[in-house]
């Protein structure tokens, strides 16, 4: 094998401080924004492009939602705005959820960089607002008309000069302008350091535009993509995932093959669009069933246009999986983040031992709209509030280890810390804790999701919105690996509540959940006692569990635990 050349050595070190450059700009939105759903948790994502839209690198802070969604936006503003109509000192911003990242909820920002004077590449952003108007964060609407302000691809600055009457609109239509607004402005100054790094990165290396970069990232990229595909069997597999949708299951469907320079997704035989809006537009689609086999085959090769290329994703128009306007699609995240564990499975049939089972997989997210109690025991300092957290069930067990506790994949956002989230408004965590015999047992055991229980403030209630899946359709397990717990959701006065939509909750009371686990991999009778052992030490799973699912004796196991209050 022959030595690199310096030239290459140099494309590479320069490819190196492209991600650093765009990771410094996922940096700066996290310092700058206002949302606790970007602060906190990291839901976000940063990129650069070159001349024909093309992504080039991306921040390792964000989410494939976000990120491999982005990937196609940039396309959608040269066409709409027009290239010749861009200037120095433009930003340029959308929520169209099929130009974007599909829903209203998050908003893209994209800002060409000028080098020299000459337009060298773009920088494009996204973060997940609080608030966009609306129902609100939910999956009631019926239409995306009613799901909150839809921001066409325009011009939010031109020349350095902010569209001010568009800050306007944006400030009378949803419920927490400041944060929004703020937000908008980070999206905004996040393109700008990246574009001022990248400055210095072109003047450090004596460059005056990306093209050779561009050529060397896009080539390398995906000529290292297809190599692993290669080495896949060419060969086909379906499998097939029932979930729990809104009112009525949803059927997902996928059909892998495997080629020797690509790879074909296609998800016929899916259900059809919802009535409420747990749809999802293709281009999110996309962006998850690509994630899913990049993680399999070829995690370690950097996300861009070149290493996304080979991965061909398709879906019958009118599915759930790709939804056309004007479906509503507020919570499109519930059934994408479903999609690499069905594909994962069909993976399984063609490679066994090769992908991990099925875990909690969508996000358990909430939100809460907090008000000033209308039965006139409210005081006078009572607010309103809206409030949104993200939190995670349990990872399905890997073929050689254990599912990951309260660990959100595949979207990989963060947690938000219960403080954050009180901070945020009149809303009380009152218990966070993991919950115990949630993963599925197997040789490895899946991992478990969490118990919460949410109230609020003395004078205030509430309306929760839940957006809570594995409720009827817990992760299943695989070799002989048990399903994972369940998703249960209700007051704490017995009352019953539904996985999806926003419902009452009255003055006083508290909204308990216990959120799923994943599923386990193997028979649990082959997995090592000393992790058996290790587990009830750790209250992960019961003695009882112990004895049960993996034939442990009674007086094998430590002493039980004295009872806390």
């Amino acid at each position: 094998m022959s030595a690199p050349s310096m030239e290459s050595v140099a494309n590479q070190v320069m490819w190196n401080r492209l991600i650093s450059v765009v990771e410094e700009q996922a940096q700066a939105l996290v310092r700058t924004a206002f949302s606790t759903s970007v602060r906190e948790a990291g839901d976000l994502s940063a990129g650069v492009y070159d001349l024909e839209g093309r992504m080039l690198a991306q921040a390792v802070t964000g989410t494939p939602g976000h990120v491999n969604a982005m990937a196609d936006a940039v396309a959608h503003f040269m066409r709409e705005i027009g290239v010749q109509n861009m200037y120095d000192g433009d930003v340029y911003i959308t929520n169209d959820p099929w130009m974007g990242t599909g829903h209203l909820h998050d908003i893209t920002v994209v800002t060409p960089s000028f080098y020299k004077g000459e337009l060298v590449g773009y920088f494009g952003c996204t973060a997940h607002v609080v608030d966009i108007g609306g129902r609100g964060f939910g999956a009631d609407a019926h239409s995306v008309y009613e799901e909150g302000l839809r921001i066409p691809v325009m011009k939010f600055a031109e020349r350095g000069e902010v569209d001010l009457s568009l800050v306007n609109i944006v400030r009378n239509n949803v419920r927490e302008a400041d944060q929004v607004v703020g937000d908008i402005y980070a999206l905004a100054a996040c393109n700008e350091i990246g574009h001022r790094r990248l400055a210095g990165m072109l003047d450090e290396f004596g460059l005056d535009n990306l093209e050779s970069i561009s050529a060397f990232i896009l080539e390398h990229s995906h000529r290292a993509t297809v190599e692993r595909i290669a080495q896949m069997p060419q060969d086909v597999a379906v499998n097939t995932m029932d979930i729990d949708g809104f009112d009525k299951p949803v059927h997902m469907q996928v059909r892998l093959e495997f080629h020797d320079d690509h790879a074909d997704i296609d998800f016929t035989g899916t259900s059809g669009v919802d009535r409420k809006g747990i749809n999802v537009p293709h281009v999110y689609t996309k962006a998850y069933a690509c994630y899913a086999l990049k993680c399999a085959i070829a995690p370690e090769i950097p996300n861009n246009a070149a290493s996304l290329a080979p991965f061909r994703v398709s879906a019958p128009e009118g599915s759930i999986l790709n939804a056309p306007h004007p479906a509503p699609v507020a919570l499109r995240h519930v059934m994408g983040h479903m999609i690499p564990d069905v594909i994962f499975g069909a993976l399984h049939k063609l490679v066994p031992d090769s992908a991990p089972t099925e875990g909690a997989s969508s996000l358990c997210n909430f939100q809460v709209s907090l008000r000033p109690r209308s039965d006139g025991n409210a005081p006078p300092d009572t607010t309103r509030a809206e409030v949104l957290m993200f939190n995670s069930g349990g990872t399905g067990a890997r073929p050689a280890l254990d599912g990951l506790n309260a660990t959100a994949f595949p979207s990989g956002v963060m947690t938000m810390p219960i403080e954050a989230t009180e901070h945020t408004g009149p809303v009380v965590i009152w218990r966070k804790e993991l919950r115990p015999d949630s993963g599925g047992a197997g040789k490895q055991r899946g991992g478990l999701g969490q118990y919460m229980e949410i109230g609020a403030r003395d004078g205030h209630e509430f309306d929760f919105s839940a957006m809570f899946d594995r409720v009827h359709h817990p992760a299943r397990g695989r070799n002989g690996g048990k399903n994972g717990g369940a998703t249960t959701i209700g007051l704490d006065d017995g009352g019953a509540m539904q996985g999806k939509g926003r419902q009452a909750v009255p003055p006083g009371r508290k909204v308990l959940l216990a959120l799923p686990g994943g599923a386990g991999y193997g028979d649990p009778m082959q997995r090592d006692r000393e992790l058996v052992l290790r587990d009830v030490e750790r209250g992960y799973i019961s003695r009882r569990s112990a004895m049960k699912d993996y034939g442990v004796p009674e007086d094998k196991l430590p002493p039980e635990r004295p009872k806390t209050i």
